[in-house]
């Protein structure tokens, strides 16, 4: 039955991208890389070509970002995933206190965790569709929070836990809410993040703008003979960020895409431009869940509810699981929830690269197939 429902044209967004990462990239910035292709895909990274984009990567992150005074932006391979390593090697002194509301925070928590180096960390939980926050604990030298939590569709601020010792550093895994959610970032010592969210990339990358507080405790760490690999380096992968490099080999489209996305956002008016498009996409998205009959929002508090990814629920009788197939049939694709997650939902990225014009046309294609089911 699914397969015969054929979503009208006029209803259908015009581009049916919605996934939570990868996420949709924008035509014009293949077309840009296409256009350089001959002379800086398949070069060296160690020379001109490819280091004058690492640090244009890095300059416009500062912009973008409006980096304070002393922060410096680090990047290097591996993704987020690399970067929980390499936290736990060369970041928290001894002992961490870690907000895990979902998937992604629960990952770095494990790896805190296993760390047999370090103190069993402090860990403040909160059930799917809920939010942990961050305290002020003694013996704590680091705190640590994701600003969205992109299994869940949860965000809270970043800021620093009043009281906490002053050499206390704050880091924020900031993946899928970089770009598309507001933030000071004296706030946190470490905001970090892969491209493959609101900044138009592909993965395999992190990127970390970091304080000169958290600079001179990955020099101070690594100074004490703790034992790090040397792909999970972070004082390495500071000295080669500051050569405009990579200590590996990155891909090289991965770069680029980065940094035409980030002068693109650049171009738009910044983080205040992206943080207001994310905004408006989740007024529609939430607007029509809460006129819906048989759709409401999973996150039930406003205050945490995400503006870059939306979960939302359907009433029993209603399978999402089916809506999400036919539109995938109709080119309107990964609006499927996270997997682990286990719930009758679709989850809808809404990061600044999607038109709220077409989330609006998502809404009108969820309610015609809804009717046809």
């Amino acid at each position: 039955m699914t397969d015969a429902i054929r979503i009208p044209d006029n209803l259908r967004p015009v581009d049916g991208r919605f996934g939570s990462g990868p996420s949709k990239v924008r035509p014009e910035a293949v077309e840009a890389l296409a256009a350089v292709s001959r002379t800086y895909l398949g070069t060296s990274h160690r020379q001109p070509t490819v280091k004058d984009q690492v640090a244009r990567l890095r300059r416009s992150m500062a912009e973008f970002f409006t980096a304070p005074d002393g922060y410096e932006v680090i990047i290097s391979n591996g993704g987020t995933s690399a970067f929980w390593e390499t936290a736990a090697f060369g970041l928290i002194r001894d002992r961490a206190q870690l907000a895990e509301f979902g998937e992604f925070g629960g990952k770095f928590r494990k790896a805190v965790a296993d760390a047999p180096f370090l103190a069993a960390p402090s860990v403040r939980q909160a059930p799917g569709g809920q939010a942990a926050f961050l305290a002020a604990e003694p013996g704590v030298d680091t705190y640590a929070s994701v600003h969205n939590e992109t299994s869940t569709g949860v965000a809270v601020p970043v800021r620093r836990p009043d009281g906490a010792d002053p050499d206390a550093l704050v880091l924020t895994d900031a993946t899928s809410g970089a770009g598309g959610l507001d933030v000071d970032l004296t706030q946190t010592d470490v905001y970090y993040f892969a491209p493959q969210k609101a900044f138009g990339s592909d993965g395999g990358l992190w990127i970390a703008l970091m304080s000169p507080a958290a600079l001179d405790r990955a020099a101070a760490i690594k100074a004490s003979g703790r034992y790090i690999p040397q792909f999970l380096d972070l004082v390495t992968a500071i000295e080669q960020s500051r050569l405009e490099q990579t200590y590996n080999t990155p891909a090289l489209a991965t770069v680029f895409l980065a940094a035409e996305q980030t002068a693109w956002m650049n171009a738009q008016g910044g983080l205040a431009w992206s943080t207001k498009r994310s905004a408006e996409s989740a007024a529609v998205i939430y607007g029509w869940a809460g006129r819906s009959s048989y759709a409401t929002p999973f996150v039930t508090d406003p205050a945490i509810r995400s503006n870059v990814v939306a979960t939302i629920d359907f009433a029993d009788g209603v399978d999402a699981a089916a809506i999400a197939k036919v539109l995938r049939a109709n080119g309107i694709v990964d609006t499927e929830p996270y997997r682990k997650l286990g719930r009758n939902q679709l989850r809808v990225a809404l990061y600044p690269t999607v038109d709220s014009a077409d989330v609006e046309a998502l809404t009108q294609s969820i309610d015609y197939v809804v009717e046809r089911l």
